[in-house]
């Protein structure tokens, strides 16, 4: 491997392939990754991009790598100034949708209007289309901030679909819940096929970051909670923790021997106001609005939005 890697990996369960998207300033293009289980690069295929945009994530089917071009460019000016995120909000970069088979090829770029891209949720192949469900935010997007200390946008992370339609050559954005909600979650044994439940966290404290630059407060519905939706049903719970907590990413972790897709637990870090620390709250997937499984006291607060992914403790 050359250059950067990437915050979100995607694990296919069925081909046991990891998948990657990198990107690095000084590129014309991204990288699309495989490494097989030892760790090695399989294979490699360049992406040409201008700009050196961000892309922090990316989605994965069956049988394609979606990537999304935001208008988050490098800038080697606030580079050079010292800047700790040199990228800025650059309008005159479309916003594109790519679409690569994952054997390798020729990209499909699918233009759309211009948002924040911030998370995938999942990916699926469906017939001529791909289902994208993933978090977004109005654009313009300041990964750097307006002077708040933190990024700043014009509105909070929302869940949305992109239906990604190969036939007609066009992207349709539904919006699935506007309760403002970030690191979206599935059971990893369903990456890149068809899911039906899927969870996130709603942390109030985590949209004081995303203060409009207007000034205007955040929204009152912003709550400390985790979400379940279910697809199927087009129906969510909250789970909510008491006042001053502050809920992190939902990780789900089936229950050995489970055969349903929510037979499990979900794992989120929790600031616990009482002891000024973090507490690791675990529920119960299919009784997700009960009270928690087990609460472990962690001896200090870990970051509200600091996420990643769990493996079995050999």
């Amino acid at each position: 491997m050359e250059g950067a890697f990437t915050a979100h990996t995607k694990y296919d369960a069925a081909a046991d392939e990891l998948h990657a998207v990198t990107y690095y300033p000084t590129w014309d293009h991204v990288r699309h990754l495989v490494i097989d289980r030892t760790g090695r690069v399989a294979r490699t295929t360049r992406i040409p991009v201008a700009d050196a945009p961000m892309m922090h994530d990316f989605a994965l089917t069956g049988k394609y790598v979606v990537i999304v071009d935001v208008p988050v460019t490098f800038d080697m000016a606030a580079a050079e100034a010292g800047a700790p995120v040199p990228y800025i909000w650059n309008p005159k970069h479309p916003m594109r949708v790519g679409v690569v088979p994952r054997t390798g090829g020729a990209v499909r770029w699918f233009e759309i209007d211009p948002v924040f891209y911030s998370h995938t949720l999942n990916a699926y192949d469906q017939g001529d289309t791909i289902i994208m469900e993933l978090t977004t935010m109005p654009a313009p997007f300041y990964a750097a901030g307006r002077g708040n200390g933190g990024p700043s946008t014009t509105g909070t992370p929302v869940l949305d679909r992109w239906t990604i339609d190969l036939r007609a050559n066009r992207v349709r954005s539904t919006r699935l819940d506007d309760l403002p909600q970030e690191f979206p979650r599935v059971n990893e044994s369903l990456v890149s096929r068809r899911h039906r439940f899927a969870y996130a966290a709603s942390a109030a404290e985590m949209w004081r970051a995303y203060e409009t630059v207007d000034g205007i407060p955040p929204d009152e519905k912003f709550t400390n909670c985790l979400v379940k939706h279910d697809m199927l049903r087009g129906s969510r719970q909250v789970h909510r923790f008491p006042d001053g907590a502050a809920a992190g990413e939902p990780v789900f972790v089936p229950r050995r021997g489970a055969r349903d897709e929510d037979d499990g637990y979900l794992l989120s870090y929790v600031h616990n106001p009482d002891r000024g620390a973090s507490d690791m709250v675990v529920l119960s997937a299919q009784d997700f609005t009960g009270r928690p499984l087990a609460r472990i006291h962690l001896p200090e607060r870990v970051p509200l939005g600091f996420h990643g992914s769990w493996v079995p403790d050999a």
